[in-house]
């Protein structure tokens, strides 16, 4: 019967995870074709282990149609080690890259992997998620890489793009965030040979606890304590059907990320609790668009007669 209830979840879900990044208007692209008087030029930052004709590529893959209207910026793996901590004796190969440019207030956070294949496991979501925690507001990001990599050094370029252009971010929001890059992509790339494991589903789960230990944060006038957290997490992801997935091991490891995560400007920063709010309103409109585009088509019909068989299935189980 679990199953059965379950593929009926995920065939929701999935309509809505499809429509709920079409029901934030949020555009895929960064326009380098005329200079924003507002805000300036775009920033595209580089990593240093690029060499030129590489630069150029990765400029065309993350959509750079005049070069002269966008400020280049190359970031170092000294740089990474100062904004995400690290060994500064072990460099990294810095590939990855990203055009930042700065958008309206109350626009919120929008990631757009370009080159989804070079980007091997970090996910639009995950990023979008830790540049809340960093800091990083009303911004459209694009990454890209020239050849394949993880892309766990990319938010090092949407720091060092803030910084040229004249803003600081927190040095502690900056570390956490890049733990909730490691600790989120561990526990995904642990899981990913387990076909009921979901990352949206995990970064929904993430999304969730923030929210939550925010609310316990803002009603307690306090710091959630370690029980909190502990039960805030374990709700989630038995809500997402993932406590029984995820390791004993993979909970503490999120346990321990949410413990340094209260501890910042992040829990209870007005920014991240509306980009948070608009997220979880983005689930809910484009599950309301995927019924009513259904219905129109017909597919609502199809999908009724799925459902009457699943019914008729559970019934015999008890029968």
């Amino acid at each position: 019967m679990n199953k059965l209830l379950k593929k009926m979840s995920t065939i929701f879900m999935a309509g809505t995870i499809v429509l709920s990044s079409s029901a934030t208007v949020f555009a895929n692209e960064i326009d380098t074709k005329v200079i924003n008087e507002k805000w300036g030029k775009p920033t595209f930052v580089y990593g240093e282990s690029l060499n030129k004709s590489q630069i150029k590529e990765t400029m065309k893959l993350v959509g750079i149609e005049d070069e002269d209207n966008v400020n280049s910026v190359k970031v170092t793996h000294k740089e990474l080690v100062k904004y995400i901590g690290g060994d500064i004796n072990n460099p990294s190969n810095m590939i990855s890259s990203v055009l930042v440019t700065k958008e309206n207030e109350g626009k919120g956070v929008n990631v757009v992997i370009k080159t989804p294949k070079n980007i091997t496991q970090i996910t639009s979501e995950q990023y979008a998620n830790a540049c809340l925690t960093a800091g990083v507001e009303d911004a459209t990001v694009l990454v890209g890489a020239v050849r394949p990599v993880t892309g766990e050094s990319a938010l090092t370029g949407v720091y060092k793009a803030f910084e040229a252009n004249g803003v600081e971010l927190d040095e502690d929001r900056m570390e956490v965030a890049q733990d909730e890059i490691d600790t989120v992509n561990e526990i995904s790339q642990g899981n990913k040979s387990n076909k009921d494991f979901s990352a949206s589903d995990l970064n929904n789960a993430v999304t969730e606890i923030k929210t939550d230990l925010s609310e316990i944060s803002e009603k307690q006038d306090r710091t959630p304590t370690l029980e909190e957290i502990r039960k805030v997490v374990e709700e989630s992801l038995e809500k997402y059907d993932l406590k029984n997935i995820v390791t004993k091991d993979q909970i503490d490891k999120l346990i321990s990320y949410f413990e340094k995560y209260v501890n910042t400007d992040a829990l209870n920063s007005e920014q991240v609790k509306e980009q948070l709010g608009k997220w979880k309103e983005a689930i809910v409109d484009g599950a309301t668009d995927l019924y009513d585009k259904a219905e129109e088509s017909g597919i609502l019909d199809k999908i009724a007669g799925f459902f009457r068989d699943v019914y008729e299935g559970i019934v015999g189980l008890f029968n």
